[in-house]
């Protein structure tokens, strides 16, 4: 046996950051954490959930705030998805900072396969402060709705991910999506 047999090789632990798709401004009296998503965001929503799926990221553990634009962007893509993971609803997550949102993620264990689901510019900044090497897509710093951000971690769970850690994988928006 030779020593890289002798080591276990650590588990591969995905995050898949994903802002909330477009909601609807139509009703001003309506709070804002009640805000549903439009038809546009619905249509990103199973645009992403069907790029979810064709790239096989497929979440173990589903962390959402409890907004309703949130929780309908993961009802849609649990449609596109075909699974039904366990969905903890995180409410320091509505509106979180990136420093609150890397303390959620902290209580996720041993799920290989973590989706986010969130607000910006919290989002945001996790994805950018997550990335060892932020991707070079025009749109990532600005994080438009829809947008999902796939990292990497060489970690035994997710009390390990720390700044800078994660690998970006993939990046993708809905308009992009579209054609």
């Amino acid at each position: 046996m030779t020593d890289t047999e002798d080591t276990p090789r650590r588990p591969s632990f995905r995050l898949i950051l994903m802002r909330h798709a477009k909601s609807d401004w139509g009703n001003p009296a309506r709070p804002d954490i009640a805000r549903p998503l439009n038809a546009r965001g619905r249509r990103a929503a199973r645009l992403m959930g069907q790029w979810m799926w064709g790239k096989g990221y497929l979440p173990d553990l589903v962390l959402c705030s409890p907004a309703e634009r949130t929780c309908q962007t993961w009802q849609i893509l649990s449609q596109e998805l075909g699974t039904d993971p366990p969905l903890v609803l995180e409410r320091p997550l509505y509106h979180a900072t990136a420093d609150t949102m890397l303390d959620v993620l902290h209580g996720a264990g041993e799920e290989a396969t973590v989706l986010m689901l969130g607000h910006n510019p919290g989002i945001a900044a996790m994805a950018l402060s997550l990335a060892r090497t932020p991707p070079p897509h025009p749109s990532f710093r600005r994080y438009p709705t829809a947008a999902a951000t796939v990292l990497a971690f060489d970690i035994g769970n997710w009390a390990e991910a720390g700044w800078g850690t994660g690998e970006v994988l993939d990046f993708a928006i809905p308009r992009e999506l579209e054609a």
